[in-house]
C-alpha cells in the first residue's frame, strides 16, 4: 500500500491509500493541479464520473472540491476495496463506488455528467473503445478529461480544448464539438 495526497478543497493535504495493483498509476500532483485549474477549483453542483477510478485520485479530488456527486467505476477487487475504505475514512457521502466494467457502465449510463475522467490502463485500447460512448455521457456543457501515454488529437464528436504533458503522461480536456 502506498499513499497520495489530495491537493485541494475540503480534504486538502489528507492522504489516501493506494493499493499496489499492477498497472495502477495515480495521476501526479502537478497534473491534477493543472486539471483542476482548467475545471475551476470549485465544482459545487457538478456531477463527475471516474470510469477507471484506480487510486481514486481524480474522483476524490473532485469530491474534495465540492462536486455534488462523484461516481467511480473500478473492476479490480483490491483497488475497489481501497476506494471503499478511503471513502469511509473521508466520510465522502457524495461518492458512489461501483465495482464493474467501465465499458458496460458507459453503455448503460442513464444520465449525463458535467465531468468525465478517463485515465484507463495504458496500451490496452481503452480510449479507442470508450471514445464513441463519451459524448453520450456528457450533459450540456460537460467536459471529458483523458490521460494517455500518447497525444490525442481527437475523439468521436469531441473537440480538444486543452492539453499538456508531464514526463511520459499526456493529458487532455475535451468538450462536445459544435
Amino acid at each position: 500500500m502506498s499513499r497520495i495526497r489530495i491537493i485541494g478543497g475540503e480534504w486538502r493535504s489528507r492522504l489516501i491509500d493506494v493499493s499496489l495493483v499492477k498497472g495502477l498509476r495515480p495521476t501526479p500532483d502537478r497534473v491534477r493541479e493543472t486539471l483542476f485549474n482548467w475545471l475551476g477549483q470549485d465544482l459545487h453542483g457538478k456531477t463527475c464520473l471516474d470510469l477507471f477510478a484506480g487510486s481514486g485520485a481524480l474522483g476524490f479530488e473532485a469530491a474534495s472540491r465540492g462536486a455534488a456527486q462523484v461516481t467511480m467505476i473500478e473492476q479490480d477487487a483490491v483497488a475497489w476495496g481501497a476506494l471503499q475504505a478511503n471513502a469511509k475514512t473521508l466520510q465522502a457521502s457524495c461518492v458512489r463506488i461501483v465495482r464493474g466494467d467501465a465499458l458496460k457502465f458507459a453503455r448503460s449510463a442513464d444520465h449525463g455528467f458535467d465531468v468525465v475522467f478517463l485515465d484507463p490502463p495504458y496500451r490496452a485500447g481503452w480510449i479507442e473503445r470508450m471514445g464513441p460512448l463519451l459524448p453520450g455521457l456528457l450533459c450540456e456543457g460537460g467536459v471529458v478529461y483523458v490521460e494517455a501515454e500518447y497525444k490525442i488529437e481527437n475523439i468521436d464528436r469531441l473537440m480538444r480544448i486543452k492539453q499538456g504533458t508531464a514526463g511520459q503522461v499526456y493529458y487532455h480536456l475535451f468538450a462536445a464539438a459544435p
